[in-house]
């Protein structure tokens, strides 16, 4: 980080190099590599040129590079760190193997696609802001089964408008069916950017440099692609955690997608959807794009039963065809007490909670085989509880097969009963279910964290929305009154929102305050008072100072300020923007 700045070198021409261009130069002696930056008026007595390009490719414009200044200033992030995130790692040999094609017009004729959007309180306007190309930010909650149908037509008005789009989805395997959909739709239109080998994704991004394709789809890297000719941005599942970045520069899609709405020269539109928003994305001063009518299939709350199995619930499993079953928990169940001593069962290796699945006894904390911590034994008496218990009397009831899916999927179209977690909720398509039950709704309030009841909601809501409109959801919750539960049986979380924004701000992190974890010396409290944050939290581990601190939004230049300078003192090692709280 105390490097964190330009150094001004002579650029020969006969390089042919520019904005963007990656070459080697000498620094203090040694060969190096960086990326120019364009010219400048501050020249120093000496300067030392540019000894030659590395690559022919420009990995960025003027745009782009005022884009990764925003991420860099925002996250607190070296520039360098910035710039090499906007492209994949790059393979030398698909530069050479790759055909230069001169940048083409955008096809204007899009396909013809169902006008769902006019069946939306604001979808017009949506509609106009992108054939008129009007930079702008909105937010859109798409119908239950509208999820992929309204990405594709919004996708297709910014085509017919003579412009180019970047749908972002948060997973990649399985590839997301609002992915799948605009590939089917645009066919060869479009170029995915999600997965493959480290040479098969750079090769993909050449080609999206040179014009090849009209639609990008991709993970929350594609929001970094360098499209011309830009008129929209669409992030799909905007709340979900896989579009935040857990490296260096720590960036999220929606925030890197809206910068860019304001900073590209084409000024793009900029289109936030989720079934359930985040907090953030939801105290955005932003346009909103809603159905018209309720879409939302009917949902219940019903109290718990022993291991879940209320009555209702119960009852409605005898009947369904097709279901899905959220069982939270995995496991069997969780180790109570020895059988051999008759200890309170803790892990013999860390004292941590001992889980039992998949027909064994490990330690949730550590993974060590289970042994009693007193006596060594391995033979515990069991609380019945998680997922593959509640498959377990699930069968007792249903009708049809009961699974638990390794692998994300729908139940099967010939008649199942599908149970399964947190990672079976994907963007899997319209699954037209009869019954979608959601147990151990009361455990969100208990976990840790100050989005676990938003990301748990969330994906209720995804979950859910796999019933067919007039299909049954069933939620199993002793506090029917609870915000959450609220929102779900609604279909609408703004209410929620409203709530987790005095929640958050009682807890000293508001909604939409930039929040960042420093580790370093003894030194570094008192300088952080001086950036008078909302909230400062001070500890120590492993003999280094943590400080977690919340920020006005616009005192964070000043803050960067402050830590370039005293990394540069040795004060401060590391700088972690938006940690996970």
């Amino acid at each position: 980080m105390s490097l964190d700045r330009p150094f001004t070198y002579a650029l020969p021409a006969e390089l042919r190099a520019g904005i963007g261009s990656y070459v080697r130069f000498r620094f203090h002696g040694k060969l190096t590599r960086g990326w120019v930056l364009g010219p400048t008026e501050d020249v120093p007595a000496r300067v030392l040129p540019v000894m030659r390009t590395v690559s022919p490719v420009r990995f960025f414009d003027a745009s782009m590079l005022e884009l990764a200044r925003w991420v860099g200033e925002r996250h607190v992030t070296p520039l360098a760190t910035v710039l090499g995130a906007l492209s994949p790692p790059r393979v030398a040999a698909e530069e050479r193997d790759a055909r230069r094609a001169a940048p083409r017009p955008v096809a204007i004729a899009a396909p013809g696609v169902a006008g769902v959007l006019d069946g939306y309180r604001g979808g017009r306007a949506l509609l106009d802001a992108l054939d008129g190309a009007r930079a702008g930010g909105w937010l859109l909650r798409p119908g239950a089964q509208d999820e992929a149908a309204v990405v594709v037509e919004i996708v297709a008005a910014t085509l017919r408008a003579g412009r180019r789009a970047i749908v972002v989805v948060p997973d990649a395997d399985p590839v997301a069916f609002t992915a799948s959909e605009v590939q089917r739709v645009f066919a060869d239109r479009v170029g995915m950017f999600l997965g493959g080998t480290q040479r098969e994704r750079y090769r993909r991004w050449l080609e999206i440099a040179d014009d090849r394709y009209d639609v990008v789809v991709g993970s929350r890297s594609a929001v970094f692609a360098p499209v011309r000719q830009l008129g929209a941005i669409v992030v799909c599942r905007e709340s979900h955690p896989a579009l935040r970045e857990e490296r260096a520069p720590y960036h999220h899609a929606r925030e890197v997608a809206l910068a860019r709405g304001r900073i590209d020269a084409g000024a793009p539109t900029c289109v936030l959807s989720a079934l359930c928003h985040s907090s953030e994305a939801a105290a955005l001063d932003l346009p909103r794009v809603v159905p018209a009518t309720r879409r939302w299939p009917k949902a219940e709350v019903v109290r718990p039963g022993a291991e879940g199995r209320a009555p209702r619930l119960v009852e409605a499993l005898r009947g369904v065809h097709r279901a899905f079953v959220y069982a939270p928990l995995p496991g069997y169940g969780i180790a109570q007490v020895c059988r051999t001593c008759g200890s309170p069962a803790a892990c013999a290796e860390c004292g941590g909670m001992l889980r039992a699945q998949a027909g064994e006894v490990r330690c949730v904390v550590c993974e060590a085989p289970g042994r009693c911590a007193v006596c060594g034994a391995n033979s515990f008496g069991i609380r019945r509880g998680g997922a593959e218990r509640v498959e377990e009397w699930v069968s007792r009831y249903a009708a049809v097969p009961v699974a638990r899916s390794e692998r994300p999927r729908l139940p099967r179209a010939s008649g199942e009963v599908l149970v399964g977690g947190a990672d079976s909720v994907r963007d899997l398509g319209p699954a037209a279910l009869d019954l979608v039950a959601i147990l151990d709704a009361d455990l969100a309030a208990r976990r840790p964290g100050l989005a676990a009841r938003e990301r748990a909601l969330a994906i209720w809501m995804e979950a859910v929305a796999w019933a067919r409109p007039d299909g049954r959801a069933i939620v199993q919750s002793s506090t029917p009154g609870d915000p959450a539960v609220q929102a779900l049986v609604r279909g609408d979380a703004e209410r929620f929102h409203q709530r987790e924004r005095d929640r958050r701000a009682a807890a000293g992190f508001p909604v939409g305050a930039p929040v960042f974890r420093v580790v370093g010396d003894d030194r570094m409290p008192p300088e952080l008072e001086a950036n008078r944050p909302i909230t400062l939290l001070t500890t120590s581990l492993e003999g280094r100072t943590v400080c977690l601190l919340a920020l006005e939004p616009g005192t964070v230049p000043a803050f960067g300020a402050t830590m370039r300078r005293l990394a540069a003192l040795g004060v401060v090692e590391r700088v972690e923007a938006e940690p996970h709280i």
